[in-house]
């Protein structure tokens, strides 16, 4: 931000926030921390207590109606009042929907995701992230964010969801692409983006016509679903149901692994404290990495009763931008926020939501964070990054490390 530059510049798809978002949050949080946007009929909240509040209201106060990352033209319409849930069919992502619906169907995908069961997959993940570094080590020179923790990431997104794990690849290059969005747009997890569906659609397909005995929770729960009217979902509505799965376990961990690694380089002294007991301090170390390096920048709601904060009221139909990743950079709740402190006490933690919305894959990625930086930091002695070669895309949501080369030996 340039000396010009004010708060009330801030839109979360202007060129220059998409670039570098980080000093128009610290504006925001000591000059206007519900800032409101004219443009989008929305307040932007940027302090962690408020987000972390706001989040917590589970009464139909708020509701992710247009989406939980509604692009500028769904925020371009201005709302007279409150906004009902969307139609059933064809349904959409079911963030959409307030409860029963929302609730009913992440029971469906939450069996993969609870403890218990995700506990099963840590020797699968070790596996994975040794099998990359023996392919991977040799070269001297490769893509920490790709090669590395993209490639398996996305493999057990595969194995997830009944996928060949030998389209990781292909499925990281798409969710990769499907991010992107240009100044003055956003990226609409509800909708699908194109080639994400052509992946998840055939998977349910196969599912419905399987007559093998074997289980795929995730798909097998969805078939079986039905909605308060009755009615069953299409092959396609209940692959949309699957797309969180699809990008937020392909994309969010890569980015957090390399980036932490990142960081740990550049701090010799935190790095040889966190070698020092691998198996004690790297869980440690992951959460300051989750605070400081998750690419989510923000989620929306929009009000369906009035709610005031900071003595401003809104009213039913405005929204809420939860600005996450200023949160996670507010030094009323982390002293040195903008530091890197890989023992930093965290007792509370915003970058996997809150409330309703919190995120359905939490305990697989912080094992698969805790996997991939373990094995890293057990076989490699010496890495550099190339900085210069560095790529962080301007991005109005996942502003993370797309490309970290990294140099071995």
């Amino acid at each position: 931000m340039t000396a010009t530059q004010t708060v009330g510049d801030y839109d979360p798809f202007d060129p220059a926030v998409m670039a570098d978002p980080m000093p128009y949050y610290r504006r925001l949080r000591d000059h206007d921390p519900v800032h409101y946007l004219q443009k989008w009929d929305a307040y932007a909240l940027s302090r962690f207590a408020d987000i972390w509040h706001v989040l917590e209201i589970n009464d139909g106060t708020f509701v992710a109606s247009e989406g939980t990352l509604p692009a500028a033209t769904v925020l371009a319409r201005h709302n007279d009042g409150p906004v009902p849930d969307p139609p059933l069919h064809p349904m959409p992502f079911h963030a959409n929907f307030d409860a029963p619906v929302y609730d009913e169907v992440r029971r469906c995908t939450a069996a993969p995701f609870r403890p218990k069961a995700v506990g099963t997959l840590a020797e699968r993940i070790r596996a994975l992230a040794n099998e990359r570094l023996d392919e991977l080590l040799p070269l001297g020179r490769f893509d920490l964010t790709q090669d590395y923790g993209g490639i398996a990431a996305a493999s057990v997104v595969c194995q997830l969801l009944g996928l060949p794990t030998e389209l990781a690849a292909d499925v990281l290059a798409t969710v990769n692409a499907g991010s992107l969005a240009q100044p003055g747009q956003g990226v609409e997890v509800a909708q699908a983006r194109p080639g994400y569906l052509d992946y998840l659609t055939p998977v349910v397909a196969h599912r419905r016509a399987a007559t093998d005995t074997g289980a795929l929770p995730i798909v097998d729960n969805l078939l079986a679903y039905r909605l308060p009217d009755g009615s069953a979902l299409s092959d396609t509505e209940a692959a949309v149901q699957l797309l969180g799965v699809f990008i937020g376990g392909t994309e969010t961990v890569p980015k957090i692994v390399a980036h932490g690694l990142w960081e740990l380089s550049r701090h010799p002294a935190q790095l040889a404290a966190v070698c020092a007991d691998l198996e004690a301090n790297v869980p440690v170390a992951r959460e300051e990495m989750i605070r400081f390096c998750a690419p989510a920048q923000w989620f929306a709601r929009t009000l369906r009763r009035p709610f005031t904060l900071h003595d401003t009221t809104m009213r039913p139909g405005q929204r809420i931008i939860s600005l996450l990743a200023s949160a996670s950079r507010d030094e009323r709740e982390y002293p040195e926020a903008d530091s890197f402190i890989w023992d930093r006490p965290i007792p509370r933690l915003l970058a996997f939501g809150r409330g309703q919305h919190f995120c359905l894959g939490a305990h697989l990625a912080r094992l698969e964070i805790t996997i991939l930086v373990t094995e890293w930091l057990r076989r490699v002695d010496h890495f550099a990054i190339d900085e210069a070669a560095a790529s962080r895309p301007p991005s109005s949501f996942q502003w993370g490390w797309n490309s970290l080369p990294v140099e071995v030996c």
